[in-house]
């Protein structure tokens, strides 16, 4: 059918058809809960207190991080950092130990990618000189332990992957140690050298005195990094 149209057209709107126009729209799909600074702290969170006892300081540390479990009972269901606490009777680290903490938690609220933490805490050096904690792992610093503290608690909780060696390595790394302590029975008073050889010097991957040579190989105990490949 023909209409005429004798008025001017001021202007016009598509119209839909009926099937489209019942068609109801599409929902949104269920996001995830993402870690986020606007999220409230809940009445429980999950906590993991971690002692150290660095020689530079007269007391014992304990630092607490506590986290909080999102998407709880849902295939999305993971647990991340919220907040962090070090507790000491020593109280000549006291003001920036705080600051610390709190510039921490901070970034955990934050959300993201928090594991760059780490690599920032232990890259701090102190100008009078690092220590070895029990083990004969090499610190830089306190501040490079916290890191290390936090470190062990991200990968823990599934945030950092953990390299782990072998069961073949291990093995070889266990007769190669058992050789060299059978070869060098020379006794020490380095009480810092920790599970391995006293002899032993320390490692450039993993920072700890757990290097030793044989037949002319440099091979760590600890990480097996080992210069004959």
């Amino acid at each position: 059918m023909t209409v005429k149209i004798s008025n001017k057209i001021v202007g016009y709107r598509v119209k839909k058809a009926d099937s489209e126009a019942t068609q109801p729209a599409p929902q949104p799909e269920n996001k995830p809960v993402e870690m986020n600074e606007y999220i409230e702290r809940p009445d429980f969170l999950l906590g993991t207190t971690y002692k150290i006892k660095p020689p530079v300081a007269e007391h014992a540390m304990y630092i607490t991080i506590n986290d909080i479990l999102l998407n709880e009972g849902t295939d999305h269901e993971s647990r991340q950092p919220y907040e962090v606490f070090i507790n000491s009777k020593s109280m000549e680290h006291f003001q920036w130990v705080i600051a610390l903490t709190r510039v921490v938690s901070a970034v955990f609220r934050k959300g993201g990618d928090v594991t760059f933490l780490v690599e920032e805490l232990r890259s701090v050096y102190d100008p009078n000189g690092g220590y070895f904690k029990k083990g004969g792992v090499f610190m830089p610093s306190l501040v490079a332990e916290i890191g290390a503290v936090i470190e062990k608690h991200l990968k823990a909780i599934g945030l950092i992957e953990s390299e782990e060696m072998s069961e073949v390595t291990k093995r070889i790394l266990a007769e190669k140690r058992a050789e060299f302590e059978a070869s060098h029975s020379t006794a020490t008073n380095d009480d810092k050298a920790g599970d391995f050889p006293p002899n032993a010097t320390m490692c450039g991957k993993c920072s700890t005195k757990a290097v030793i040579v044989m037949d002319g190989c440099a091979t760590c105990l600890s990480c097996g990094d080992s210069k004959c490949g």
